[in-house]
């Protein structure tokens, strides 16, 4: 018998040019780093995952736990069992004042499935995209997947990074096809106030090709606010996509169910790409969406509370720290710190912090802190921190920080 042959050398491609432009989840690989740097013994104390720390209400978990026993474990329809999206068709109604019929919402593997979906959708080689900055990491990357190219305004801190109508304007060409928006806002925590979101509704009436794809996935997470579904303001629900999900309101990451409601023509379109593509969410998950929607608003707010209780303590530690301007979020878990002060300064070890990157990773390596550079929100001058973890580990976390930067030297 012949010798087996020798191992031939990792297989070399060329990749689609469209996935060569797309960057990896930045948030994602600091939690990596982060766990890695636990794994070897380090007291790490990670702040940079959106991720609520509290358990799945229990009428939720037993409802799929139900599904289970019932055997609802086989395939469901591609757009979601009706029940489940008939009870969305409900939530519009009774929370924002909008009537979908239940052929109008597509139940999707999560909200970020759905955000791909609209994206690609709306969108193709030669199109614009609006993504006002700071973003959500994933928005710019959907767009380059698509073949579409993200032109970013950027919103500063002085804004309160929520876009203008100058702005908007200023970004919107010939060639755009799609605006995104976020309310409450990740990474920022930024709730747009009605009559903002007017002023871009105004904005937007001026410009009838374009649409836009509102991420509302944190709209259950708001304190001294309103929020506003985008697609109530005069004359936007015909041309608006709304994302929403069960991941940050119920406690549902792991569940990985969210949905878009839209125009009918446009919902069919995003379900025939779905349906080449993963089909329907988890059967198990849409029983336990069921039962989310169906149960009282109790579990939501006491976290919601422990949310607002956690915020006000972050804000405290961050505004004792010199030179670290940060705005008053009014949603979501995140806080976004304007950290240009301490850009240009040297660490203990000789090493020059030229960015927020530099930054981040001087305080995970040296205070044993994760956070996310303001890079990956294309907003390079922040951080952000997501509050979302216990009260313990919030405050032990940024008296860390709190020493690692005054250990900078300027």
């Amino acid at each position: 018998m012949s010798a087996p042959a020798a191992a031939s050398a990792e297989t070399t491609f060329e990749e689609n040019e469209r996935v060569a432009r797309v960057a990896p989840s930045a948030t994602l690989a600091m939690k990596a780093r982060a766990e890695e740097r636990m794994e070897a013994g380090h007291p790490v104390i990670s702040l940079s995952t959106g991720e609520p720390d509290f358990d799945t209400p229990a009428p939720v978990a037993e409802a799929g736990i139900q599904a289970i026993r019932d055997g609802f474990t086989h395939y469901t329809p591609n757009p979601g069992i009706a029940e489940l999206r008939e009870r969305i068709a409900d939530k519009f109604a009774r929370d924002n004042g909008l009537s979908y019929d239940a052929d109008q919402i597509l139940c999707s593997n999560g909200a970020k499935q759905s955000l791909a979906l609209a994206v690609h959708v709306l969108c193709g080689p030669g199109d614009e995209v609006v993504v006002p900055a700071p973003y959500w990491t994933s928005y710019p990357e959907m767009v380059k997947l698509a073949g579409a190219e993200p032109v970013v305004p950027r919103a500063g801190v002085d804004d309160d990074y929520r876009l203008t109508p100058e702005l908007l304007d200023d970004a919107i060409t010939d060639e755009t096809r799609l605006v995104m928006l976020c309310s409450p806002d990740n990474p920022t925590g930024a709730v747009y106030p009605p009559a903002e979101l007017e002023a871009l509704a105004d904005v937007l009436r001026a410009h009838p090709g374009v649409h836009v794809l509102s991420d509302e996935i944190y709209e259950r997470v708001v304190y001294d606010a309103e929020h506003r579904a985008f697609a109530s303001f005069e004359g936007m629900k015909e041309r608006t996509v709304t994302v929403n999900g069960f991941s940050k309101a119920y406690a549902m990451t792991g569940w990985r169910l969210g949905y878009l409601a839209a125009p009918r023509a446009i919902a069919e379109a995003a379900g025939k790409v779905q349906s080449q593509f993963t089909s329907a969410p988890c059967s198990i998950s849409q029983k336990a969406g069921v039962a989310a929607l169906e149960m009282g608003d109790e579990p939501v707010e006491k976290m919601v509370a422990a949310f607002r209780e956690r915020r006000g303590v972050a804000l405290d530690r961050l505004d004792a720290i010199p030179d670290l301007p940060c705005p008053r979020p009014e949603g979501a878990f995140y806080l976004f710190p304007d950290v240009g002060a301490y850009l240009g300064t040297t660490a203990p070890s000789g090493k020059r912090i030229e960015t927020s990157e530099d930054l981040c990773f001087y305080l995970l390596e040296s205070c044993d802190v994760a956070l996310v550079p303001g890079e990956a929100f294309g907003a390079p001058g922040g951080v952000r921190l997501s509050y979302a973890a216990a009260m313990s580990e919030i405050e032990e976390a940024l008296d860390r920080t709190a020493e690692g930067l005054a250990a900078l030297r300027r």
